[in-house]
């Protein structure tokens, strides 16, 4: 694995606590801040273990599901008639992986597409 930057030091893998630890943190921020903490957590964190590396491409996933998942609600006309139900499906399965990953279980949203592969 060749770096453009041959003076860039490389990042240190983080302890497994660390790491679930911050995947838990990625997944409870993803409630409030959809895709932009997801999307922070796999730039940022992407290749310092792989728990966090799986943890923060299902949690980017699933971000990039739900946001085509509402331009989908918005351009179609019965979709604003279920404009409501994206937020409670991203609560409920963001507290679900918050979980999964405090108990160290790799999680995999169900209802994501994979764009990101691990």
């Amino acid at each position: 694995m060749t770096d453009s930057n041959p003076y860039a030091t490389p990042q240190e893998p983080l302890s497994p606590e660390l790491e679930r630890l911050w995947a838990i943190v990625v997944h409870a921020f993803g409630i409030v801040f959809e895709f932009f903490a997801p999307l922070l957590g796999y730039l940022l964190l992407k290749d310092r273990g792989p728990f966090i590396r799986h943890h923060v491409t299902e949690s980017l996933n699933f971000g990039i599901t739900m946001v085509l998942f509402y331009v989908v609600l918005a351009i179609t006309i019965i979709g604003w008639a279920f404009f409501w139900l994206p937020p409670i499906v991203w609560v409920v399965f963001r507290i679900i992986a918050a979980y999964k990953a405090s108990i160290g279980e790799f999680y995999r949203y169900p209802v994501s597409i994979r764009f990101i592969k691990n």
